[in-house]
């Protein structure tokens, strides 16, 4: 079985930039190959790590239901849309050395995420064996967890910004893990990302008290991370020693993730 951890928080709170620096993490540790499956509509985690995407799921739910009226369909009348999907799963995940991403990617015509959020659950189901580690970058509803996709879930890391309101939002996504009724093997932990200088003001621990949140360190606001966004370069490719990356590292080397070596 594979170890688990969706990452989640609200938009603009550099959930995904971490989410890239996690599964370098975790596929630097050497102890097998992690799945990353890019969960948010708004997708860029692959811009995030630097690696172009060829498929989506999403695309290949538009392949089956225009297949009937596309004459151009690549999906031939001999063929059933359940071996079409077997056959084009693996075009839709890009390896890289130490991890696949797989990019669920948005509808473009009407209905819901159903078909694609089965399409990976029956995919999960044949391949997480083969993976040591499997991370989720969110949308802030979790919609996708909440639907039962994944066999179980390790630990949630939940991403604000240093602001009251962000710690705020934050502690609404953790009541909606409670009230989907999630058993998290690790629990619920909460990161605090941007913080200027790397530290919190006694506001906003405050805040977090309130929630009782499980705070597991802040990240500090990096201007590099700005640069090389705004500069269209990887944020994984961002020195070891940068501040946010040095920060976050340390925060993973705290946390129960090597648990795959011992299952």
């Amino acid at each position: 079985m594979a170890y688990t951890i969706a990452v989640t928080g609200k938009g603009g709170t550099g959930k995904t930039t971490l989410t890239g620096f996690l599964i370098e993490y975790l596929g630097g540790l050497g102890n097998g190959p992690v799945l990353a499956v890019d969960a948010d509509a708004n997708a860029n985690l692959n811009e995030v790590l630097g690696v172009p995407i060829e498929k989506t799921l999403g695309e290949l739910r538009e392949n089956i239901v225009n297949a009937e009226f596309d004459p151009d369909s690549p999906i031939s009348p001999v063929t059933t849309k359940q071996d079409y999907l077997n056959a084009s799963f693996s075009n839709a995940i890009t390896e890289e050395d130490d991890y696949d991403l797989l990019v669920m990617g948005r509808t473009q015509g009407k209905g819901c995420y159903c078909f694609v959020n089965g399409l990976l659950q029956a995919q999960l189901q044949r391949f997480s064996n083969n993976y040591k580690y499997v991370v989720v970058d969110n949308e802030a509803g979790m919609e996708h967890l909440s639907r039962g996709i994944l066999p179980g879930v390790d630990l949630i890391l939940i991403v604000s910004d240093c602001s009251r309101r962000g710690v705020q939002a934050a502690a609404r996504i953790s009541e909606l893990t409670a009230e989907l009724g999630m058993k998290v093997a690790d629990g619920v932990k909460l990161i605090i990302n941007k913080a200027p200088g790397g530290e919190l003001n006694a506001g906003i621990l405050e805040e977090i008290e309130k929630y009782g949140f499980d705070l597991v360190g802040a990240v500090p606001l990096d201007d590099l991370v700005f640069e090389y966004d705004s500069n269209g370069t990887p944020t994984t490719k961002l020195p070891a020693d940068a501040p946010a990356r040095a920060a976050f590292t340390k925060i993973m080397a705290d946390l129960p993730i090597t648990k795959p070596i011992i299952k």
